[in-house]
Parts: C-alpha cells; structure tokens; sequence
C-alpha cells in the first residue's frame, strides 16, 4: 500500500495523481481517545485548539501553507463550489460537498469517517477537485456532478481527468435498509444488483462500486482505487460506523503546487 510516513503523521497517496496530495490517518496528532489522534473534524467533540493544532500539523507535513486552505461546510448534498482564493478565517463556511480550483495557491481540504473521498485532476487544463460521497451524496451522483463541472467550468475533457476513490466504508461493513435500497435502486436501474450484494439477510451498499459506475458514466476511464475498509481498519482509520459515532475525522488535502 502506498503509504508514507512524515513528520510523525502517516497518510496515503494514489500513485496516478502526480499533483500534493494525501488522505491522512488517524496517526500522529494531539486529540485524546476517543478521537485520537490527528483528528481534523471541528463537530465531533473535540477542542476547537486540538483540531486547529491537528490541522497544522497536516499542512505543514505537505509542506503547504496554512492559509492556503478552502474548505466547506459537508451536508451529504451535491453542490459545487469553485475555490477563487483561499478561504479567510473570517469567512463564513459555504455548505457544499464538491470543491474544485485551478489554482496552485488554493489547497482544497475535506474530513471523512466512511464517506468516500474522491480525488480528481485534469493534468492538462491543471483542474483539481475534492469530493466527499456518502450514500446521500453517491445517490445525488456527487461524482458526475463534479466531472460535469470540471468541463463547464474548466473546459476538462472527461478522459483527461483521474478521478482516485479514497478509503472509506467497504461493502462487508455497509448494511442499509429499506430507505436506502430503493434509492439506489431508483437512481441506478438494473445495475443497482451489483452495488447491493446481500450478506446473509442483510443487504449492503458497495460505494466503491457505485462511484466508480457513475465515474464510468460521467466519461471518466482513468480510475484508482485505494480498497481501504476504514471499518476493517479502525487502527489506521476513523469509522463513524465501526466506532459507533463515538470517533474523529480524518482529512483529505489537495493541491496543486
């Protein structure tokens, strides 16, 4: 697995994005149980002053600079922000689960604990875009909207983009109910069957399945997976699932310088 260590903080990259990137582990921050310890959620219990400190820590061990950083407000929707400039400590949070930039001096920042991230990066036009995708968000096709928003925005070429499909929840983990089933049924038709394999009597949700689907479908054929379980791998991972809400988040950074 293509992990490295720095800085005492331990964190994974995908060997397709050639641009600063890394999804970091639970490793190496300053946060008590039960989010120890490089937890980067700000809503999950921990102090404001641990979170800000864990932050730091991940940015300067990518050597980027703090106030380089555009982050959201994630709400499990769809919606698209184009990051101009870094976000100001001052400025008010905009609800989006989508970021993207063209920026070098923008780095685009994002917390997880079963979502799936989603890394994108057009290496010709020099398009960069950050995901978050839980069932909410896989079903409103936040991975196509983010592709369709790279080219009008940007004037991407679909086949141009990688697109890396982070760890997260696996499908052993991810039972779902009846709500749930019908959704995806509804929004994905006969190819729902490969994405809701049944686990004894219990039905689960493949996202990495389902993201890759609408990746495909988006016109995206350059695809990395990480198959990290964060829920097999709560030594490495926070899982909001696996750690029964009691647990932090883990952060997603991307740059392009």
């Amino acid at each position: 697995m293509p992990f490295t260590q720095h800085n005492g903080l331990r964190y994974y990259q995908f060997d397709s994005l050639r641009v600063r990137h890394a999804v970091f582990t639970r490793h190496g921050g300053v946060s008590p149980a039960p989010w120890k310890s490089l937890n980067l959620g700000g809503t999950v219990g921990d102090e404001t002053e641990r979170v800000r400190a864990n932050r730091l820590l991940s940015f300067e061990t990518l050597d980027c600079r703090p106030d380089s950083m555009f982050d959201v407000w994630q709400v499990h929707g769809a919606e698209a922000v184009c990051a101009s400039a870094p976000r100001r400590a001052d400025e008010p949070y905009r609800k989006a689960d989508i970021i993207l930039t063209d920026l070098p001096g923008v780095t685009l920042f994002m917390r997880f604990a079963d979502c799936v991230p989603l890394l994108f990066h057009d290496p010709k036009k020099e398009v960069i875009a950050i995901a978050h995708a839980g069932w909410m968000g896989t079903i409103l096709d936040v991975a196509g909207i983010t592709v369709r928003t790279m080219r009008e925005q940007y004037h991407c070429d679909p086949s141009d983009i990688i697109a890396c499909i982070g760890p997260s929840i696996g499908p052993d983990h991810y039972e779902v109910g009846e709500d749930v089933i019908t959704q995806v049924k509804q929004t994905f038709g006969a190819a729902s069957a490969t994405m809701l394999p049944h686990h004894g009597d219990s039905v689960h949700f493949d996202l990495w399945r389902a993201n890759h689907h609408l990746l495909e479908r988006a016109g995206v054929t350059q695809i990395e997976h990480s198959g990290i379980c964060t829920a097999c791998h709560t030594d490495d991972w926070f899982s909001h699932r696996a750690e029964k809400g009691k647990t932090g988040r883990f952060g997603a950074l991307l740059s392009l310088c």
